[in-house]
């Protein structure tokens, strides 16, 4: 301790603020980071259930029908988004998910109201999200319990039929796993590949490259062949596993499953293909691809439901592939729907892979900074 040197700790920490001045990426990580993550964790966790979209089929169309869908749009947990003229089509936005849930009203709904007597109404609830089915079916049934009596006096009580498709049990496993199949083919590549091209910057063989005449779309292309497998191998250990072990089961079409997993890996390897060349270490590549990858956790749907985020996070998670992918994995895996059910979210993982490998190009260049 008496060889300590008040002169060479503040030469050392004078060096280390240069250095930190001097590395702006890390610098901008440092202080930008902790704004943009607060904001979107902000906004983006939250428990609470808005908004679910709900299909109605009225076939009574009397006041008293349209009264009971006020009362649902009144409760903030219901909009009503689709109007079906069959039954047809409530089972075929629910398969597609473009609504969460679907209000029956019989024909004679109103004739048995004014009798004094329990109409029955069918309420269907998606069951692939426990967190929203459980509020929807809760707040469902209460609602309209509650209007029959205030309104008509009935006793008993409006007979709510009610059917829990997809995952009748409501478990939650059944929601996680598939979503977690996701996230771990994405965390893995994306870390895997954050690393291909930067290493080369650190090790020193950029220089032989320099020499090549190797372009800069088969230089990103030849990398991206071996993590493309080790992101299928990650994809068909997480759903064996997810098989065996947790006993999810596959309801759909399984070779499907594998070639839409081939095309979200190899739309993760071009956002760390892109991390990648951008960065100029390595610590530069594993900061950006965190700053990537926890956002992505909450702003896909994957922990929290997208229908609770205000519109701009939810915008934000459109740009995410694993929003896309999820919806994917649980169509093919829980409600066992066909690619006719899933083309807008294949064509959106086209184009961002797309799009990231045309960045990627044009921002890789063959020389040393």
């Amino acid at each position: 301790m008496n060889d300590f040197s008040i002169r060479r700790f503040v030469a050392i920490a004078k060096k280390e603020f240069i250095q930190i001045k001097r590395d702006k990426a890390s610098f901008v990580i440092a202080f930008v980071a902790p704004f943009i993550m607060l904001m979107l964790f902000g906004y983006a966790v939250k428990m609470d259930v808005e908004n679910v979209s709900i299909g109605i089929l009225d076939m009574a169309k009397t006041q008293e029908s349209r009264e009971l869908i006020r009362k649902l749009q009144n409760t903030r947990y219901f909009k009503p988004t689709f109007f079906a003229q069959n039954q047809v089509e409530i089972e075929s936005s629910l398969d597609s998910g473009k609504i969460k849930a679907a209000l029956i009203i019989p024909s004679d709904f109103t004739k048995l109201l004014k009798q004094n007597k329990s109409p029955e109404v069918l309420f269907i609830v998606d069951g692939t999200d426990p967190t929203i089915a459980k509020t929807v079916f809760s707040s469902g049934i209460l609602t309209m319990q509650n209007f029959a009596q205030k309104n008509y006096f009935v006793k008993p009580i409006v007979d709510v039929r009610t059917r829990v498709k997809y995952n009748p049990s409501m478990k939650s496993e059944l929601f996680t796993i598939p979503g977690l199949m996701g996230l771990i083919m994405q965390n893995i590549t994306i870390i895997l590949t954050a690393f291909a091209i930067v290493r080369e910057r650190e090790k020193g063989t950029m220089e032989q490259l320099i020499v090549t005449p190797i372009k800069s779309i088969e230089l990103i292309l030849g990398k991206l062949v071996p993590y493309t497998f080790l992101g299928l191998g990650d994809f068909l250990v997480a759903l064996l596993f997810g098989i065996l072990w947790f006993k999810v089961p596959v309801r759909g079409n399984i070779l499907l499953l594998f070639i839409l997993g081939m095309e979200f890996v190899i739309c993760a390897l071009m956002i760390g293909m892109l991390i990648s060349s951008v960065s100029k270490t390595q610590l530069q590549a594993m900061q950006l691809a965190l700053l990537f990858l926890l956002p992505s956790v909450l702003l896909s749907g994957f922990m929290f439901p997208r229908e609770a985020m205000p519109a701009v996070i939810r915008f934000v998670g459109n740009f995410v592939p694993l929003t896309y992918f999820l919806i994917i994995l649980r169509g093919i895996i829980l409600k066992g729907v066909g690619i006719e059910y899933l083309w807008d979210e294949v064509l959106v993982l086209i184009f961002l892979g797309l799009v990231l490998l045309f960045i990627s190009i044009k921002r890789f260049s063959k020389r040393l900074d």
